[in-house]
């Protein structure tokens, strides 16, 4: 009878424990967000708070400024210092190869076991050699990069179509017939900046160079802020002293002059949009799905906004570079001391690459924000009349196809989010030579190399932004004062910052 109770006794205590265990405390993660004010952090997005009850995970966001992101990641990694557990929208690019090799950041590579949603990704995109190219001189990688099945065409020049068909212009296909349409705005509103920035003017910078042949500044392509890339042969050349430079900074500082550049580059959201929809300005580059928000905000009868292909410059027609990878998420060094830390890299290989979070960071959730019929995706009547277009509502409302947390992206899942105009201009892109050129190969840096190049990049990048500030605005003369700037950027180490690029690039 004793040995009945005890075993009696024994099932009771295990049967209470059950409850117990099914309610097991969400796994709690620190992530640094980069904060973008077209696209404010919510931490009540729909997306974000299923995906953290459906996999028992608390997610401790702290949004950041996107202009304060960069400095803030290098802070937190190369002092340790109130780090996250995870940062996302990272990579090893520029300065952070360095903190890598120092020992900044947890070398991912080492725990592929613990990733096998990212993984299986990997395999369906065949995207091992690309994922492999991410790698440093150690022969580790050091980040778990954003994947993309085929790059597409999001953001370019947009502007008032209906301005066009009112002036009987066609189409912009070159920067010089954008100068024409943009003289032709300020003849007939001469108080109007046509052409303003989203934000900053990166974004405009970024979208711009690669038709000039060159891409520096804070989103430079090679991630250096003053090399660029030279794709016929094969080499970084000194992008910021570059005639290629001049000739960008020369365009740009004509439209400044004639008064068709807004002169206020940095800006919020709410004063582009304001400026658009009130005729303030006419043009910008920007991205495919503001446009809905912008056009709804304006009273301007027969209002209508268009994105166009890349224009053509001195050096073709290109838009900004992109690979089939993108930053993605990084651990700092200190996470690794975790005793979960196992626990922590299998929970954010699966919150963002498993094939269900996936989705439900693309399309929102089923039953909610869509439904199937049969294979295609069905988005609910709200969504589908949404003023700003289905990815900008799907976005701000659910927090759905957001840069940095979205990480797995299907080009035919993200077309049904857009109307058959993005379609077309997509197909037009695709149509064009090279239109979208691949991200430069990042250089295989030894962790002192890679020190010596972090320390020159900051010093560099430094000196040409002042410089190409009053370039632009005319505070300096291009023709006067471009032989002073480039013996000033030189005798900051130009040229040794670019020969420690070439002799340690890889292809």
């Amino acid at each position: 009878m004793k040995k009945i109770l005890s075993l009696l006794l024994a099932a009771f205590m295990v049967l209470s424990m059950i409850p117990a265990l099914s309610e097991t405390a969400p796994l709690e993660i620190s992530m640094y967000y980069s904060d973008n004010s077209t696209l404010p952090f919510r931490e009540d997005w729909p997306v974000l708070l299923a995906i953290q009850e459906k996999y028992n995970v608390k997610l401790n966001v702290a949004p950041i400024p996107i202009a304060d992101y960069t400095t803030k990641v290098g802070l937190a990694l190369s002092t340790g210092q109130n780090a996250p557990d995870v940062i996302v929208g990272s990579s090893t690019g520029g300065a952070n190869a360095s903190l890598a090799l120092n020992g900044a950041i947890v070398p991912l590579s080492d725990y592929a076991e613990w990733t096998p949603h990212f993984n299986a990704r990997v395999a369906e995109f065949g995207m091992e050699n690309e994922v492999n190219s991410l790698s440093l001189s150690d022969g580790k990688r050091y980040y778990l990069p954003a994947l993309y099945d085929k790059p597409f065409y999001d953001g370019g020049l947009i502007l008032r179509e209906d301005f066009l068909l009112a002036k009987g212009l066609d189409a912009p296909k070159t920067y010089d017939d954008l100068y024409e349409i943009l003289k032709a705005y300020k003849a007939e509103y001469p108080d109007a900046f046509p052409l303003t920035t989203i934000v900053a003017p990166r974004v405009l910078y970024r979208m711009t160079m690669p038709s000039f042949g060159v891409s520096v500044g804070l989103n430079a392509a090679t991630g250096t802020g003053t090399l660029s890339w030279d794709y016929d042969n094969m080499e970084y050349f000194a992008g910021a002293v570059s005639e290629q430079y001049k000739n960008f900074v020369t365009f740009f500082n004509k439209l400044h002059a004639e008064g068709l550049l807004d002169p206020e580059m940095t800006q919020d959201a709410t004063s582009t949009s304001q400026k658009l929809a009130t005729g303030k300005a006419m043009a910008t580059y920007g991205y495919y799905d503001q446009m809905g928000g912008w056009s709804q905000g304006s009273e301007i009868e027969g209002f209508r906004l268009q994105m166009y292909p890349p224009l053509e410059g001195t050096a073709g027609a290109h838009h900004q570079p992109k690979n089939r990878t993108a930053g993605g998420l990084l651990f700092p060094i200190g996470t690794a001391q975790r005793p979960d830390f196992e626990q922590v890299v299998r929970k954010i290989d699966e919150i963002f690459f498993s094939e269900e979070a996936a989705t439900m960071w693309c399309i929102g959730i089923e039953g909610d924000s869509y439904t199937m019929d049969g294979d295609t995706i069905v988005y609910s009547d709200t969504i589908k009349s949404a003023e700003e277009g289905i990815y900008k509502y799907m976005q701000n409302a659910y927090g759905a196809g957001c840069d940095g947390l979205q990480l797995v992206w299907y080009n035919a899942r993200e077309m049904t989010k857009y109307d058959e105009n993005y379609a077309s201009i997509n197909a037009a892109v695709a149509a064009m030579e090279d239109a979208i050129q691949y991200i430069p190969p990042t250089p295989s840096f030894d962790d002192m190399t890679a020190e010596d190049a972090a320390l020159l990049q900051t010093t560099l990048l430094d000196t040409f932004e002042v410089w190409n500030d009053s370039f632009l605005t005319g505070k300096k003369s291009i023709e006067n004062d471009w032989d002073a700037y480039v013996e000033e950027m030189n005798s900051k180490g130009m040229e040794e910052f670019l020969k420690i690029y070439n002799d340690n690039k890889k292809m």
